[in-house]
């Protein structure tokens, strides 16, 4: 008997089911069923003033609804005044709203789902007994984390502005930056448990009517009891899931994402996530910063083709220093051949156990310092990588001119955040096809690679875009970052309905 009343379940919310005029069987539903054992629900019964006063009831959400708010424009009032005993229904609700509740953000509701909801989002719901309709007061106040640069995205020079966990925050600092009414906003709820806010941003005339209707219906497939980042969203909507490369842009920022908009893209911004997703994203966005296009465009090239050559070095150090120790030492000087031959007689390990080993050993150490508290993981990284390369040289454990290799190759990787653990999977596949086949693993590995970003697609655009374009507009932003002057064309490959960035481009 104990067990069976433990596990009995309580009455489920019917679909369409709505309020009684009775506020004892309405109370009775949500104090004894819907929110049962939920003590951060609160019930407060008043009775409004004489001479004929009313039994009411107010619900809200502990800690996520202000006290003083409800208190100051919905108790106070109510109590203070009377209500016609000649009202009823839907006249009663508008009567209170419109003379007695001062709060703006003041709507009634019939459904105990969308009442329910109400409360569990922060809002405050008042019953009023004889009346089979609730009155919803938008009164949520938890808190909130203030606007600050974002931690991910550091610049010299731009703005020091990031969207926070705050769906409406991210919403309004895009507002800020494109004041024009085209900019669209629609809304969607995620999750049959967490019923997270997802809102798609675009600009109308600019962006595809069909990749706006693409996100739309990607976003309304998802069935998923809940979305608490926007990387739900970002794996559950992209293109060529098993690709490692990132198919959907994601920033901190505001005004890349409102640069983005103003290209034609559509964006993506989740209640609880600070980073909004871009649709559709290039492989060339990888290596652009927001900072490129604040400063003077021959300084911001030059940075560019750094970032370009840095991925270079990342995916393809370790595997060139096999190939040329292993299979072409005719191509290295002399005096360098005989110095790292030197190096590695005492080391017991091939060089491809010294790269793989080292090169592990360097993630970890980046790992560590990442999740460890901002102080002791500096000391952590800083501290361990001298000490553990400074122990295995003098171990001969791996040489020197390895540990060489490893920081350059791990270095170069930190000057494309966004292709790091894709170039960590592309750098040691090179390692094992350049330690078996030499050049030719080498080639074929890059290659292969090649090929594979050729058959990539981000919301039907080519991954290659910009890349693969014979349109000159099309290739000003890529290798080099073009003067604004002379970028006259927003980029072709979108698709946009109106393509003219400047008014130069008319003539």
């Amino acid at each position: 008997m104990f067990f069976s009343n433990l596990f009995k379940s309580k009455p489920a919310m019917a679909k369409g089911e709505v309020l009684s005029t009775s506020l004892e069987a309405n109370l009775r539903r949500f104090k004894l069923d819907i929110f049962a054992d939920n003590e951060i629900v609160m019930f407060r019964k008043f009775r409004s003033a004489s001479p004929k006063p009313r039994e009411c009831v107010l619900i809200f959400n502990d800690y996520m609804a202000k006290h003083e708010f409800l208190s100051h424009y919905v108790l106070q009032p109510m109590m203070e005044k009377s209500i016609p005993t000649r009202l009823e229904g839907k006249k009663l609700v508008q009567h209170i709203m419109n003379t007695i509740i001062s709060a703006d953000g003041v709507d009634f509701q019939a459904s105990i789902a969308e009442l329910t909801e109400a409360v569990l989002s922060g809002s405050g719901v008042v019953l009023i007994d004889g009346c089979d309709l609730g009155i919803v007061v938008d009164a949520q106040g938890w808190e909130k984390r203030k606007v600050s640069e974002p931690p991910t995205a550091n610049v010299v020079r731009g703005p020091r502005v990031g969207f926070t966990e705050e769906l409406g925050v991210g919403l309004a600092l895009l507002r800020r930056r494109i004041k024009c009414p085209s900019l669209k906003f629609r809304y969607f709820e995620v999750g049959t448990q967490t019923r997270t806010k997802v809102a798609i941003s675009y600009i109308e005339g600019l962006a595809s009517e069909k990749l706006v209707d693409e996100v739309i219906t990607r976003i309304e497939e998802i069935e998923i009891d809940g979305v608490l980042d926007s990387g739900y969203i970002e794996e559950l909507i992209r293109d060529t899931p098993f690709t490692p490369l990132p198919t959907i842009g994601s920033s901190e920022r505001p005004d890349v994402v409102a640069a983005r908009l103003l290209e034609g893209r559509v964006a993506i911004l989740v209640d609880g996530s600070p980073f909004a997703l871009t649709v559709p994203h290039f492989f060339v966005e990888n290596f652009q910063a927001s900072e490129d296009y604040y400063k003077n465009w021959i300084n911001a090239s030059f940075q560019r083709l750094l970032r370009y050559i840095c991925f270079f070095l990342t995916t393809s150090t370790p595997a060139l220093y096999l190939v040329l120790i292993n299979y072409h030492p005719q191509l290295i000087p002399t005096e360098l051949v005989l110095s790292i031959s030197a190096a590695r007689m005492a080391v017991p390990f091939p060089a491809v156990v010294e790269v793989t080993a080292m090169g592990l050993m360097f993630e970890i150490l980046r790992e560590a310092g990442i999740r460890l508290p901002q102080p002791i993981g500096d000391a952590i990284s800083i501290v361990g990588a001298i000490v553990l390369g400074e122990a295995a040289v003098s171990a001969n454990l791996v040489s020197a001119p390895m540990i060489i290799v490893v920081g350059v190759t791990g270095i170069s990787g930190f000057a494309t955040p966004s292709l790091h653990g894709s170039a960590i999977i592309i750098r040691f596949i090179l390692v094992i096809l350049s330690s078996i086949f030499g050049l030719y693993g080498y080639l074929f590995g890059a290659v292969a690679f090649l090929l594979h970003l050729a058959t990539i697609h981000s919301f039907g655009a080519p991954y290659l875009t910009g890349y693969i374009s014979f349109f000159p507009q099309d290739t000003k932003d890529t290798l080099l970052r073009a003067p604004w002057w002379g970028m006259l064309w927003r980029p072709r490959f979108l698709a946009t309905r109106n393509k003219v960035r400047m008014r130069d481009a008319r003539s």
